[in-house]
């Protein structure tokens, strides 16, 4: 059974099984630092970062289109969001390992 969460604007976001075949992963400074920023609005490619300490990480969606992060912390969903472009900061409700990005227009 999975748990359902409260998204932003009062939807709900269900999440059972995610499994990626094409996903781009992110894990050295400039992939990470890039993310979906200057990306262009073909670009439907899930990104996943990866990080070697567990931590409470700040993103932002400048130069983004809508996206969804998903955080992960040893493989469990730790928080969920959409993300709209333009965001200062957004963070996770709790330590992660791992983020998805998934472009909005992806699904």
């Amino acid at each position: 059974m999975s748990k359902r969460k409260k998204g932003l604007g009062g939807s709900k976001m269900k999440i059972k099984k995610i499994t990626l075949k094409n996903a781009i992963i992110c894990d050295n400074f400039f992939s990470k630092v890039r993310g979906l920023m200057f990306r262009g609005k073909n670009f439907k490619t899930p990104l996943v970062f990866v990080f070697k300490k567990s931590g409470i990480y700040q993103i932002h969606s400048f130069f983004c289109r809508k996206f969804i992060a998903v955080w992960f912390l040893k493989g469990k969903v730790v928080d969920k969001r959409i993300v709209e472009p333009w965001k200062y900061s957004v963070s996770p409700s709790g330590k992660f390992d791992t983020l998805l990005e998934i472009p909005a227009d992806f699904l």
